[in-house]
């Protein structure tokens, strides 16, 4: 899962953001609200990360235009703001949740993961597809049972396809899920994560589309 955080306060920022790769999310990380525009209306994201006390435009303002770009664009509110009315005028410009500093990280990451499940794009913690199994709250696959060891990349690979299992991923939309903005990439470097992760797999697993990107097929039989 791609997050966008929006934070202008730097010490803050990189904490967060290292926790959060720490956890196998891929992050980017903007300082003020012009640049999270930019950014959110230029790039996919899947969970977006805002600070109401921006520099130069105010984070209600942000959250506005956000959702007006994108309705179903979850957004979660960081804030030292106090009084119930900050937290009732971002609920209602469309903000998920809401999160008073200080907070702890556990608490953050529970919400981030209740996120995800309203939002669909982790609507089980446990994906099975034939003998394939991965947990996303523990970040672990197997095989036939057998838990296998993966780098980050192959975790936010293999997790990416099976979330998607039928649908074909472009290289260009796995990239954007596993780098930063701006970040140099070599032309070879998902071909390389997908060979890797062939090795560990079953055969034919992961399918390429040739021209088009990789896709894993939808399970065989339903979950009972």
């Amino acid at each position: 899962m791609k997050i966008l955080i929006v934070e202008d306060d730097a010490p803050l920022a990189r904490a967060l953001k290292q926790s959060l790769v720490n956890q196998q999310y891929s992050v980017t990380w903007v300082a003020n609200g012009k640049l999270a525009i930019e950014r959110q209306q230029s790039q996919s994201f899947d969970i977006v990360i805002l600070d109401l006390g921006l520099p130069d435009i105010d984070g209600m303002q942000v959250l506005k235009t956000i959702k007006q770009h994108n309705a179903h664009m979850p957004v979660l509110v960081l804030t030292a703001r106090d009084g119930t009315e900050h937290k009732v005028q971002g609920l209602d410009l469309g903000a998920d949740d809401y999160l008073a500093k200080p907070f702890d990280m556990p608490e953050l990451l529970a919400r981030l993961r209740v996120i995800e499940r309203r939002a669909g794009t982790a609507v089980s913690s446990t994906i099975d597809i034939d003998a394939v199994s991965i947990d996303t709250a523990a970040q672990t696959l197997s095989v036939d049972g057998q838990e296998l060891a993966l780098s980050r990349r192959e975790w936010m690979i293999i997790k990416s396809l099976m979330e998607s299992a039928g649908r074909i991923l472009s290289k260009d939309t796995i990239e954007s899920r596993l780098y930063d903005y701006g970040e140099e990439i070599a032309s070879n470097t998902i071909e390389v994560h997908i060979s890797h992760l062939r090795k560990k797999l079953p055969t034919d697993f992961i399918k390429t589309v040739r021209g088009v990107g990789y896709v894993v097929k939808k399970p065989t039989r339903e979950a009972q």
